[in-house]
């Protein structure tokens, strides 16, 4: 019988010892039990601590709570399991039973593969690579699925889950209020309190794995001024929710002080206001004393561009000067409480733009992050080096960078004077993952990009993506989180590890069909970035009307070879080829989309578009912990229901 010995306690090695427990007898041939006791004095079976406890060396974590360092010596019978934090422990657990064979490429018990065998010896020592590994709610998301991307985290080697908002209410919308398919399956919406109570769980969720918890993130320039940061732009009119007393505050932009776009959440406040700014800090302070589980508090301002105060205080400093005196007198408040909350403050939109004469006193408290939304998701940095340019900021006229190289420009600026930790804020898993039919290119950018922030002194990620990722499989999500943990890995063995687990011994043939389905639907088409005539339009492209179709015969005869190979010996395989076939007939109805409108034939992209949506509703039924039903919608809605200018132009029918 073996045996896990505890040597400290708490609840996350507790979870620890219970996940080996699980996964050890999963493997054994002949099943058995697993004894899991407290024993700070063990010296046989598996022991689980502290790496320090065991006078092991962990010189190389800057900071033991937040840099994971995993140690493993063990053999046939047990052994050493440890970290240089609780949650390093659970990590190296994981790690350990990798090593042994096993392996998480999706969440849920279908996304696991786990071999019947003895397990065999593993000496390894790994200090993680990023000190964020990181994942954000985002998209169309229920509560079970959170629940299950919650316990996937560390299964991958992550650290770091945030939930944005103070209420995620719109991303739990979107599911329940079945946004963009309100006419095909009946709504269920839930409320604001419900959604409350399924936040606290899944916090607890996240503590019980001991994992870093980040929070909030928008809301700060609406709720401190009883305005109702959860509304959207489509909940009505909502300048009825501001307060008498609180118009005061509202940024002024072309000479009013409303709501911009008619969403709180993206409304700026007036800083140059000392009213405005005391009560953020109060409301911030308050916050961070009735959650004292958050690890830390991200505090950003609204969420738009080009819509800061034009009030004659404010134009007198840049926003991201106005950002610093409010950081620098929220850390005044939380230091007089006696708190030690770290706070992260954002580099995004118009603070993109280094401050230009303010700095945040107490560089210690603080986290930056670099949020580069506007940036290509087609390259990673050019082959050739370009030296970009930082254009002065210009209040609400300004152009955003358009390239990941351009962006650390503005990131140097930052750097000038910003000595402290920085973590990047990305949005591979948001609606990029769409443009990429086969998400090969995708996962290899991001293989690439977080090598590059490494080497620009970025120290990890957290990804502002969908928590159902994973189509057509999760290559793209593995790679996120192995190259966080290790950047020394490379593409192709992150391919080598995954797509066996994934498709089985024949996997080749899985790959050779995606990387052709990638070259006759370029990614560079769906960003609009292939058209022969812009004019007409942006996906205008006779010529490549013919790869379309090409893809579409592709598709035909790679379904033959899925149904043939449906079903596997591992659960997790099967499933990943149901994934797939359903990729292929998602593709097909889309493919045909594409075909006509390169030809500007809009009718017809517009009744293959509304198939496509009206598949989806099965499909996300058939799907559901895989597929996202609602942001393929955000990206393709501008695609297939917008019109072409009409010129003399040769349609389908015409061809």
């Amino acid at each position: 019988m073996l045996t896990i010995n505890k040597l400290i306690s708490s609840c996350v090695v507790d979870y620890a010892a219970e996940e080996l427990k699980k996964y050890l007898r999963m493997m054994m041939p002949e099943g058995g039990d697993v004894r899991i006791s407290y024993d700070p004095f063990a010296k046989d079976g598996f022991r689980l601590g502290l790496m320090q406890d065991l006078g092991l060396d962990v010189s190389d974590a800057e900071e033991p709570e937040l840099d994971d360092i995993i140690y493993i010596d063990c053999d046939e019978r047990g052994g050493i399991i440890a970290g240089d934090n609780e949650r390093s422990i659970l990590l190296a657990v994981y790690e350990y039973l990798r090593q042994n064979g096993c392996r998480w490429i999706m969440p849920g018990v279908d996304g696991e593969f786990i071999p019947i065998k003895d397990i065999e010896p593993v000496k390894y020592r790994h200090a993680a690579s990023c000190r964020y590994r990181g994942w954000c709610n985002e998209g169309t998301e229920y509560q079970d699925n959170m629940i299950e991307a919650i316990e996937f985290v560390p299964k991958v080697g992550m650290n770091v889950f945030m939930i944005e908002f103070y209420v995620p209410t719109s991303y739990y919308n979107r599911h329940y209020k079945r946004m963009f398919y309100e006419d095909l399956i009946t709504p269920e919406p839930v409320t604001n309190e419900t959604l409350v109570q399924w936040k606290r769980v899944c916090e607890v969720e996240i503590a019980k794995r001991g994992l870093q918890f980040h929070d909030i993130g928008h809301g700060w320039s609406a709720d401190p001024f009883g305005i109702d940061s959860s509304v959207r732009q489509h909940d009505g009119d909502n300048e009825r929710l501001v307060p008498d007393e609180s118009r005061q505050y509202l940024a002024l932009v072309n000479g009013e002080r409303k709501l911009w776009h008619n969403t709180p959440n993206y409304t700026n406040f007036c800083m140059s206001n000392r009213t405005a700014r005391k009560k953020v800090c109060e409301y911030a302070v308050n916050y961070a004393k009735n959650h004292s589980n958050v690890d830390y508090l991200h505090v950003w301002l609204g969420d738009g561009k080009n819509n800061h105060c034009e009030c004659e205080e404010c134009v007198k400093k840049t926003p991201s000067d106005w950002y610093m005196i409010l950081m620098n007198e929220l850390d005044e408040a939380l230091t007089k409480e006696k708190l030690d909350t770290r706070i992260v403050f954002i580099s995004y939109v118009d603070t993109v733009w280094a401050p230009l004469a303010e700095r945040i006193k107490n560089q210690k408290r603080f986290s930056m992050l670099l949020a580069p939304i506007t940036r290509s998701y087609l390259e990673t940095l050019p082959k050739e080096r370009v030296e970009y340019t930082v254009r002065p900021y210009e209040r609400n006229k300004n152009k955003l960078p358009g390239s990941l190289g351009e962006s650390f420009a503005y990131f140097d600026e930052w750097k000038k004077f910003w000595c402290s930790g920085t973590l990047a804020y990305e949005y591979h898993f948001w609606l990029h993952q769409f443009r990429d039919p086969a998400n090969l290119a995708l996962a290899r950018l991001i293989n690439n990009d977080i090598k590059v922030y490494k080497e620009r002194g970025v120290n990890g990620i957290i990804e502002d993506g969908s928590q159902r990722c994973f189509f057509p499989n999760g290559l793209c999500f593995y790679t996120y989180a192995r190259t966080l943990f290790d950047t020394e890995v490379t593409f192709e063995e992150i391919v080598e590890d995954f797509f066996p687990t994934a498709y089985g011994e024949d996997w080749r043939e899985v790959y050779s069909y995606l990387e052709r389905l990638g070259e006759l639907m370029p990614p560079e088409y769906f960003h609009g970035n292939m058209s022969t005539d812009s004019e007409i339009g942006p996906y205008y492209n006779p010529e490549l009307s013919s790869s379309f179709e090409k893809a579409i015969a592709l598709i035909k005869e790679e379904r033959e070879y899925i149904e043939k190979n449906f079903n596997h010996p591992f659960r997790v395989q099967t499933v990943s080829m149901r994934i797939l076939r359903e990729h292929a007939n998602y593709w097909e109805t889309l493919a045909e989309a594409c075909r006509c409108k390169c030809v500007a034939d809009d009718a017809g992209a517009r009744d293959a578009y509304e198939k496509f949506r009206r598949d989806n509703v099965m499909r996300e039924l058939l799907l559901t912990r895989y597929f996202e039903p609602t942001l393929p919608i955000y990206t393709y809605n501008s695609i297939f229901t917008s019109t072409s200018k009409k010129k003399e132009v040769e349609t389908s029918a015409d061809q």
